[in-house]
């Protein structure tokens, strides 16, 4: 009985020594890991760095003509179809409106009549003026009333000779426009009517839904949004790089060629049309396709770059650490240009020093082995995690 109660105290008192050394071990591992501390760093270097704004837009074409005909009547002898290249002066479509040559007729007859009148009007001031000038000191006061009447009707006749042929040059103008030509050169880029359309019912409220419309491709532009915050940094002449969502792979390098001087709200935001004129054009860009650019506002060439992630700030001056062994340094720098991804420095660091850009720190490593070691407690084998009496 003796023995047995000694074999269950040496078994106990191993035991103890067991959960004592595990703890001490599970402490200062624990302990190690909470307070490792690694840093991601990377090397300074000297290169270029572009600095530029986002914005995005369309491809519109900068010479284009919308053909819309101020008089009404019915489409018919339609001669163009959309991509067709049409020179100044070229035959579209023509109106049926017979109208129109009714009414250029009729203002021509009263063109003529108005040049009878005159030249009776004429005549009737010559022989009131001879009149006057034959006649006795009886007449002579009568006779100088009608000179003068006379005078005002010839007055009168020459206006409304004036007059009439005005009104015959704009009939004969409108039944012109019976016969619509193309006002430019260029590319037929849209065709919103066919034969027997009634131009009286078409809306033509946007230059969109004008009955043609034709643009000179040799002219296309980019024309983006650029916010209220970015447009004071873009200038005339800056250079853009350009790249479309429908042409992979293709890059286009242009320049700023105007800016809208009103900017156009839209859900709160202020927003200024900037036109980009292509260095050269690719067959495949096309109107209206979606453009991205980046206008290039600043470029230093030679510039001690770091990653922006490695610029820190305090007490309104910036900073980088500067790893030196195993413990980085603080060091007060002096940025310069800047871009989405990298940051100059002027002054503070020189090319070659190990800046670091992350810092990670273990403590939720420690914790996730804390946790796992509460749930895989010691055993000790044979004991089958029972009881001791």
């Amino acid at each position: 009985m003796l023995q047995l109660i000694k074999k269950k105290k040496y078994i106990f008192g191993a035991v103890i020594a067991v959960l004592i050394i595990g703890g001490y071990y599970w402490y200062s591992q624990s302990k190690l890991t909470s307070t490792a501390v690694q840093y991601k760093t990377a090397v300074a270097e000297k290169g270029t760095l572009m600095s530029s704004i986002s914005a995005s837009g369309n491809v519109i074409v900068d010479d284009d003509a919308t053909v819309d005909p101020t008089i009404t009547g019915t489409v018919y002898g339609l001669a163009v179809s959309v991509g067709d290249k049409v020179k100044k002066g070229q035959l579209l479509f023509l109106i049926e409106n017979n109208q129109l040559g009714i009414d250029a007729n009729k203002a021509y007859s009263s063109y003529l009549q108005s040049k009878a009148s005159l030249e009776t009007a004429k005549a009737n001031k010559n022989e009131a003026k001879n009149n006057y000038e034959d006649a006795n000191d009886s007449e002579e006061y009568a006779m100088k009333k009608k000179l003068e009447a006379a005078e005002i009707s010839l007055e009168a006749a020459e206006k409304n000779v004036e007059t009439s042929w005005s009104s015959y040059q704009n009939s004969l103008s409108d039944a012109s426009k019976r016969k619509v030509v193309s006002p430019i050169d260029g590319t037929v880029n849209a065709v919103n009517i066919k034969n027997g359309d009634d131009l009286s019912r078409l809306s033509s409220n946007s230059n969109s839904s004008a009955p043609i419309i034709i643009g000179d491709l040799s002219t296309l532009k980019a024309q983006v949004e650029v916010n209220e915050v970015d447009i004071a940094n873009v200038n005339i002449g800056q250079k853009v790089s350009l790249t479309f969502s429908a042409i992979d792979g293709l890059i286009v390098t242009g320049k700023v060629e105007k800016m809208d001087s009103l900017g156009t709200l839209t859900s709160g935001v202020v927003t200024y049309n900037v036109t980009i004129g292509f260095d050269s054009l690719d067959s495949r860009v096309r109107p209206e396709m979606s453009v991205s650019a980046a206008i290039i506002i600043g470029t230093k060439q030679d510039a001690i770059i770091v990653p922006n992630s490695a610029v820190k700030s305090q007490n309104g001056k910036s900073y980088v650490q500067i790893l030196k062994g195993q413990t980085p340094e603080n060091i007060t720098v002096e940025v310069g240009l800047s871009n989405d991804t990298q940051t100059e420095i002027v002054s503070g660091i020189k090319v070659g020093d190990s800046v670091v850009t992350q810092t990670i720190n273990s403590s939720s490593a420690s914790t996730a082995s804390s946790t796992s070691n509460s749930k895989n407690s010691v055993r000790i084998p044979g004991m089958g995690g029972g009881h001791i009496d």
